[in-house]
């Protein structure tokens, strides 16, 4: 007969990020040195290593451009149409490239009211004009400005067209665009028909975001969220993005498995799966499913997720990216964890690569910031943006949701819905996480991640340990003098 006390004495240390501390190392390293670069699939590599939450208030095109300049990587949330989620991530292929592929053109015998629709449409100031596949001219906004909107585009497009053959180095591109004085260079074959698009545009940005993390044709990274369930979005993604990364509240799941073995043979692109939590889940995973790119940790710890609250179950991140590594490490699946849920600073995000993680994801922390799509208000003289789980009832209500939490499975909201500070923009929450996260490298002594988790000792925090390990014992500026007694 089972003893139910033995579940007690069994029990295991779910230690959370307020648990622990890293504890200080001989060091011969000094922040500035400490390399960040990680690898998110064992093909994507990420020059820093953050990556932002698929959740409405968090990640849309706008956001996942940013991550991707600053060097980390966008997943888009899927709590929208397959048709919207696709444009967010033609947008942010769209963004910036050596050469454009997926052009977006017009035929000549277009109005200029749609070519200006168009325009706007997809942020563009010029549209290559193609006629029976062939490049017969090129519009620009100089051309449709002022214009009579009844015009037709061949009316007013430039006809006599600069145009260099596919495959022209960026700088034989550059010295034939400033010669002719361009910001537009199409590239077309021998038979005239548009290949790709070259733009002053995206030489310049190239430039300006060095850290930027690009694929193979010089686009920005891109990754989407999809239900394993929803093959039709998965395959509909595919050839936009980079990464799927599976969006389940609990991956072990025998349905879930089922559904991810039918889904990894019919996509080309790398699938993230998760989340998962425990030792024997990231078994089941090495075990059970080939092919996978790497794997989501964490059930539980986000801000505004009430999982462990609502249901005492939950998988704190820290502990799951920690038996998860083991498990992996043991079984030889090499597939990089992503930490996520619960990441307040650059110190958790420390403490989460030092126990087997690769990459952290956020998504409180990038709410706050301006390119976040959540709402911005002002509540007492503050700025606040608007952010909410997924698992929340304002999300629950759009349909695109209930493949995730199920309304008839569960029947109750996991999540809930609110505020937080507003930060401004993304570049000043990266690099005050990235320095963060190079001072605490410093202190361990390491150079790198990989040192990092060869390095990084633990100390065990109590909670008084917990308090005095914060700022105590001083009125600092914006809170309340205590009363008089």
């Amino acid at each position: 007969m089972q003893k139910f006390t033995e579940k007690l004495h069994a029990a295991k240390l779910a230690f959370t990020f307020q648990d622990v501390i890293l504890l200080p190392g001989w060091t011969e390293v000094e922040p500035r040195e400490v390399d960040l670069r990680a690898n998110v699939t064992a093909d994507h590599q990420l020059n820093i290593p953050f990556v932002s939450s698929p959740m409405d208030t968090v990640t849309e095109s706008e956001m996942a451009i940013a991550m991707a300049r600053h060097g980390g990587l966008g997943v888009l949330h899927r709590n929208c149409t397959v048709e919207e989620q696709v444009d967010m991530a033609k947008r942010v292929k769209r963004a910036e490239s050596l050469v454009i592929r997926d052009v977006v053109t017009i035929d000549p015998e277009q109005t200029i009211a749609y070519a200006i629709s168009l325009m706007q449409k997809h942020g563009i100031s010029g549209l290559p004009v193609v006629a029976n596949g062939k490049l017969v001219g090129i519009l620009t906004g100089r051309d449709v400005r002022f214009a009579d909107l009844s015009l037709k585009i061949e009316d007013v497009m430039t006809k006599k067209v600069v145009t260099a053959t596919d495959g022209i180095s960026i700088e034989d591109a550059k010295n034939l665009m400033h010669r002719h004085r361009i910001e537009k260079l199409p590239l077309v074959d021998s038979e005239g028909r548009l290949k790709g698009l070259i733009t002053v545009k995206d030489i310049t940005l190239r430039g300006s975001y060095p850290n930027a993390v690009r694929d193979e044709d010089g686009r920005l990274l891109c990754a989407a969220a999809v239900s394993p369930f929803d093959l039709a979005r998965a395959k509909a993604l595919d050839k936009h993005v980079d990464m799927l990364v599976t969006d389940v509240a609990h991956f072990h799941n025998s349905k879930v498995f089922e559904a991810v073995k039918k889904m990894l043979p019919e996509v080309e692109t790398k699938v993230i799966v998760g989340n998962i939590g425990t030792y024997e889940a990231a078994v089941d995973v090495a075990t059970k499913l080939e092919g996978i790119a790497g794997i989501r940790v964490g059930i539980g710890s986000g801000s505004i997720c009430t999982t462990s609250e609502v249901t005492k179950t939950g998988a704190p991140t820290l502990f799951a990216t920690a038996h998860v590594a083991d498990a992996l490490a043991e079984y030889g699946l090499k597939a990089p964890i992503i930490a996520d849920g619960g990441i307040r600073s650059p110190g958790d995000a420390a403490l989460a690569l030092s126990v087997g993680a690769l990459t952290v994801m956020i998504g409180n922390l990038f709410a706050r910031c301006k390119e976040s799509p959540g709402s911005l208000v002002s509540i007492g003289g503050r700025y606040y943006k608007q952010y909410r789980g997924m698992g929340s009832v304002s999300a629950l209500e759009k349909r695109y949701a209930l493949d995730r939490y199920s309304h008839p499975a569960k029947g109750i909201a996991e999540g809930v819905e609110g505020w937080v500070p507003y930060k401004g923009s993304l570049s000043e929450v990266v690099n005050e996480l990235v320095l963060g996260l190079k001072a605490s490298f410093g202190y361990v002594g390491a150079r790198n991640i990989k040192e990092l988790q060869e390095k990084a000792r633990l100390g065990f925090l109590t909670l008084s340990g917990v308090q005095e390990t914060k700022a105590h014992d001083i009125l600092l500026p914006g809170e309340k003098l205590p009363e008089a007694r």
